[in-house]
């Protein structure tokens, strides 16, 4: 039985999962981002007892099957852009990668994602590049042109525009900034 869970953003997020899980008395196979495969469960166990406990550690279980198909595209993403997984051949734009691994026509993704999401994806896909932009700001380990490379924008000058455009400043402008703030993954 595969489990598939809203908001797993980060190993953490895994642990915490496992570690309920587990505390239920489920046997896991695999714990992975936005998802668990669980190799027995206890008869007793009802899935809203599992809902509940996900719920209490800010997560929630899914089991529609188009919010699943969201939460696998949330997670091919997050691991793409913020753990750079590197799944995404570098010839490949967001869009065709996404076919390639969900094995569904873009058009039809980006209207699921949009209904369920209420942005589009090439906007979480944006928001998703600036957090890791703002991290490595914050870091002050790599230069602009190098975020740029990383993150396969096209130039330091489109880069530059879309953080001011989602942010209200410069990248430079952010990394002085003593107050620069981020967001967490699962409220993008």
């Amino acid at each position: 039985m595969t489990l598939t869970i809203r908001n797993m953003v980060c190993d953490r997020c895994k642990r915490v999962v496992r570690d309920e899980l587990e505390k239920l008395g489920l046997t896991l196979n695999r714990v992975e981002l936005g998802e668990v495969e669980v190799q027995t469960m206890p008869e007793t166990l009802s899935l809203d007892t599992i809902r509940q406990v996900l719920q209490t550690n800010g997560f929630d279980l899914i089991d529609d099957k188009k919010q699943s198909l969201v939460e696998h595209i949330k997670v091919l993403l997050i691991n793409e852009i913020e753990y750079l997984k590197a799944d995404k051949l570098p010839t490949e734009n967001f869009s065709t990668f996404l076919e390639r691994k969900v094995g569904y026509e873009y058009s039809y993704l980006s209207g699921l994602f949009s209904a369920s999401e209420g942005q589009t994806l090439e906007k979480y896909i944006i928001a998703l590049k600036i957090e890791k932009v703002k991290q490595w700001l914050q870091y002050d380990e790599l230069t602009l042109s190098e975020i740029a490379w990383r993150l396969s924008y096209s130039s330091v000058q489109h880069l530059s525009n879309q953080f001011r455009q989602v942010t209200g400043e410069t990248p430079g402008q952010f990394r002085k900034a003593v107050h620069a703030e981020r967001r967490n993954l699962d409220t993008i």
